[in-house]
């Protein structure tokens, strides 16, 4: 399966990969010709690997936070959060290489009560300063028990394009698709003092699987 936001870059990249492999072999009778087949293919692989999207199993529980990126936990920590939770917060800030599988799933279940797009910097993603400076989305969640989440999609140096497809007073449902980030990039989970985080620095999350902190209720 392959992320709808693929579907015309990956479609470029065939068109080009064939145009190229057609005039070569036209055109170019040497051993070159194998070299440029081997160039524009394993190219063609990379675009149509790094859009795919498998399907995911989210673990069942009202209380739990799921990871809404793949990739490592490069930081955890704690922070007074002034836009959407408005009180002592712990960040979890989770980096994307381009390796890794970039669409984004919501992390808890609840209404979108904030949304709001900031152009900015590409700094590298796994910078301390990024969740500030660089480009990006930042979403704010009222969960049924009255808890507050914000979570933030974050551009980084490669990635130059975030896309999202809900909005502002939206029911999500923890675990579902809304969106992706291109590239390299990096996504950051806030969450207020009662819930216990059940991640560390250095380890790898699954978007959609991977429980990355549990409320208090």
């Amino acid at each position: 399966m392959f992320a709808r936001d693929g579907y015309f870059t990956m479609a470029a990249a065939t068109v080009i990969t064939a145009t190229v492999c057609a005039l070569t072999y036209t055109y170019v009778d040497h051993w070159i010709a194998y070299l440029l087949y081997a160039v524009v293919l394993v190219s063609w692989g990379i675009v149509i690997y790094f859009f795919r999207d498998p399907e995911r199993t989210t673990p069942e529980g009202d209380n739990l936070i799921i990871s809404p990126a793949d990739g490592v936990v490069v930081q955890i920590k704690e922070y007074e959060e002034d836009v959407y939770i408005k009180g002592k917060a712990t960040q979890i800030s989770i980096f994307l290489s381009p390796l890794d599988v970039h669409v984004n799933r919501n992390p808890v279940d609840g209404k979108l009560e904030y949304l709001k797009y900031h152009p900015g910097k590409y700094l590298m993603a796994w910078n301390e300063h990024a969740s500030e400076l660089n480009e990006r989305a930042d979403f704010g969640v009222l969960h049924p028990t009255g808890t507050k989440f914000f979570f933030k999609q974050i551009t980084g140096f490669l990635a130059r394009r975030i896309v999202y497809h809900i909005k502002e007073g939206d029911q999500l449902k923890a675990g579902e698709r809304f969106g992706m980030m291109k590239f390299g990039s990096r996504m950051d989970v806030i969450v207020p003092n009662n819930v216990v985080i059940k991640v560390r620095e250095g380890d790898r999350t699954v978007a959609g699987e991977s429980v990355i902190g549990e409320i208090l209720l």
